[in-house]
């Protein structure tokens, strides 16, 4: 992967507003899929234009695309850093919803977020109590097809120079991959949190990335 030149494409979209308008939904998914094919950022801007330049809900689906767009193709940087340490080997089927790499055999799935203004505690209680943070990502985040209680690796974001903008640091994919480097060279079973969800024993970890 060439990471610096897709670094450059996510640093254009930081330069627009980051608005969803409305929750993640399966049918604003499938009208927008495109974005899965897409690295350049000026040519999903024509693709959202030439889509859906006529259409009712023109404004909500383009940050719908571009959101996504953004938030995909971090999410595919993040997943390559992973990967191409020692410890990770990639899951075969890459169409799998709940497995993205093994980190010692053990798989897991990985997911990018802002620091939740829902969990309602500071950065630094977070960081004390990684478990209660873990178990409310679990239950607040990812609705629909995207909801699941298998093993999860969260790197969660938090820009200290402005609290609104954490988003914007999933465009820093270099920065990003010396913090997971450093995190799976230091990689330890007995600092993941487990829990039981229907008689599962599920696994999970938080990732820090302050700026």
């Amino acid at each position: 992967m060439k990471y610096l030149l897709l670094e450059k494409e996510l640093k254009k979209r930081v330069e627009f507003e980051y608005f969803w308008g409305r929750k993640q939904a399966d049918d604003f998914d499938k009208q927008t899929n495109f974005i899965y094919k897409i690295n350049s950022f000026e040519t999903v801007l024509l693709e959202i234009e030439t889509k859906f330049k006529d259409n009712s809900k023109y404004n909500d689906l383009k940050n719908y695309a571009l959101n996504r767009w953004f938030n995909f193709w971090s999410a595919t940087a993040v997943e390559y850093f992973f990967c191409e340490h020692e410890i990770v080997k990639p899951y075969p089927n890459l169409k799998d919803k709940f497995t993205d790499f093994f980190i010692d055999e053990i798989p897991f799935d990985h997911k990018t977020t802002v620091f939740p203004k829902g969990f309602n505690k500071s950065v630094p209680y977070a960081i004390e109590h990684k478990n209660e943070l873990i178990e409310w990502l679990y239950q607040n985040q990812s609705q629909q097809q995207r909801k699941h209680f298998s093993n999860r690796i969260f790197i969660v974001l938090v820009n200290y120079e402005d609290e609104n903008k954490h988003w914007k640091l999933k465009s820093e994919l270099s920065w990003l991959q010396q913090i997971i480097s450093t995190y799976l060279c230091k990689f330890d079973i007995s600092n993941l949190y487990s829990f039981t969800h229907k008689n599962n024993i599920v696994k999970a970890d938080v990732i820090w990335a302050i700026k």
